[in-house]
């Protein structure tokens, strides 16, 4: 997901990857954790989880990498303090030392069901919500922020930007689901525990702002304040037509410069982050109205939500050659429409784990199988088998989040197991999820620290322990 990526391709561990991880020892399933003393944040819950649900794995290989990936946001990535008397929490994504909104609440997210038992964790969680918000508030099109809200960014590919760049921010892609997963996370947050202690003025404020910035995108007069260019020899690093994207036609979507993946979008509609906003919204309305009585908050959300899911009904589908009716990737508003998929969620195959489809709808199951093959040029199968990836870190390279998404939306017990030795197989003796892995070769792989793959792996494994114990209690 980030620039850096490809250097980080290969056997071993990256340099900042290696401070926080110890040495591998594979075959005697030594802990990869850093030690006690050395971890960044400590949730007696979560420890009990780890122990818990272990004794519920049938294969040892897929025990010790639970134990490995499940606590590796706390172990390596957490940043607690307070600001006016309240807790701050700053989460980074892993070998790069910033906060994207999209990674810190995806991080987060697999401990959701344990805030109730461990108040320390409860702290962390309200800590990550405030940073949020006060990130939003500081620029609601950045991706990507800076622990230092003063602070000009430090990454060496951002630098010479072509954008508004604020202090504070890390890097600057407008992307709509940044603005989708503090909004998932605060009503995971409120349904887990009904506490009203996070959702502020601050809160409020940072949740109309990020619909204006919706509406704003919208483009219904105009462009917009967004425009975005960088010097790359990658055209997926920057924003045709001097930054502000490719046409398209006004019809109540929102446009998102960039994908998950900060990729640049092709077609200026991004289907699943349009279908993702709708969820969100709606999800920040039951925020709004349980947790603050904030009625006209929720009634902004709500009718913002209403207004794109009815673009998305009559623009985000398209039929593919054979005739199959399914949800885009992209689309102009003109009637041009791309289908491919992206490991990066939200994506098309997601659309079911982040609620945004039924299980059983067929129109998402269509669109699912059709991600999951041919018709899709970013899947790929090969010796070390098959999966979604993208072109961020180019052709061959499948992503684990694919895996483990499959596994989390499908239904098919032999689905669910052949994910998850391929997930087994491809760690390349690390005992972690990497970011990709090539088709035929694990140890050719990228981003040995990715805290967001470790957390969702930990997250499958945590479910599966309740949905299908037998399924998880046999050998692979």
């Amino acid at each position: 997901m980030r620039p850096t990526r490809r250097a980080v391709i290969g056997a071993g561990v990256s340099g900042v990857a290696a401070a926080a991880l110890p040495a591998v020892a594979s075959p005697a399933f030594v802990s990869q954790r850093p030690a006690i003393g050395a971890r960044s944040f400590v949730s007696p819950a979560v420890e009990r989880e780890i122990v818990r649900v272990s004794a519920k794995i049938g294969d040892p290989k897929l025990r010790w990498m639970f134990a490995n990936c499940y606590p590796n946001t706390l172990d390596t990535t957490v940043g607690m303090s307070t600001v006016d008397g309240a807790p701050d929490a700053f989460v980074i994504t892993g070998d790069i030392p910033c906060l994207w909104l999209r990674d810190s609440s995806a991080q987060l997210t697999p401990y959701l069901h344990l805030v109730r038992d461990d108040p320390a964790l409860a702290t962390l969680f309200r800590g990550l919500i405030a940073r949020q918000a006060r990130s939003i508030l500081i620029d609601p099109y950045a991706n990507a922020f800076l622990q230092d809200p003063g602070a000009k960014t430090n990454l060496d590919w951002a630098l010479h930007d072509r954008t508004d760049m604020k202090p504070g921010v890390a890097e600057r892609k407008w992307e709509v689901d940044s603005l989708c997963y503090p909004m998932r996370l605060a009503h995971g947050f409120w349904q887990a525990t009904r506490d009203p202690t996070p959702f502020d003025v601050t809160w409020a404020a940072a949740a109309r702002l990020s619909i204006a910035t919706f509406r704003a995108q919208q483009r219904k007069n105009g462009p917009g304040p967004y425009r975005f260019l960088r010097a790359s020899d990658r055209n997926s690093e920057t924003v045709p037509l001097e930054g502000w994207g490719n046409p398209s036609r006004p019809v109540g979507l929102i446009h998102s410069a960039f994908r998950p993946s900060d990729d640049a979008c092709v077609y200026p509609f991004l289907i699943p982050s349009n279908l993702f906003a709708v969820t969100a919204l709606r999800e920040l309305a039951t925020v709004a109205n349980g947790a603050r009585r904030d009625a006209a908050l929720a009634a902004d959300a709500t009718a913002l939500a209403d207004e794109v899911e009815r673009a998305l009904i009559a623009h985000g589908r398209m039929r593919l050659r054979d005739g199959r009716a399914v949800w885009a990737y992209e689309v102009d508003g003109f009637g041009n429409a791309l289908f491919m998929d992206d490991a990066n969620v939200p994506s098309l195959s997601g659309l079911a784990y982040l609620g945004c489809a039924a299980p059983g709808d067929p129109l998402w199951r269509r669109t699912r199988d059709a991600a999951w093959s041919e018709a899709n040029p970013y899947f790929f199968k090969g010796k070390a088998g098959e999966g979604i990836g993208g072109p961020h870190v180019g052709l061959r390279q499948i992503w684990p989040m694919s895996l483990i998404v499959r596994a989390l939306s499908s239904d098919d017990p032999a689905t669910i197991r052949a994910c998850l030795k391929t997930l087994r197989d491809s760690d390349a003796a690390t005992g972690f999820i990497h970011e990709s892995f090539d088709q035929d070769d694990p140890t050719r792989f990228t981003r040995a620290w990715f805290a967001w793959a470790n957390g969702l792996f930990g997250e499958l494994i945590v479910r599966l322990a309740t949905s299908r114990p037998a399924l998880l209690g046999q050998p692979l």
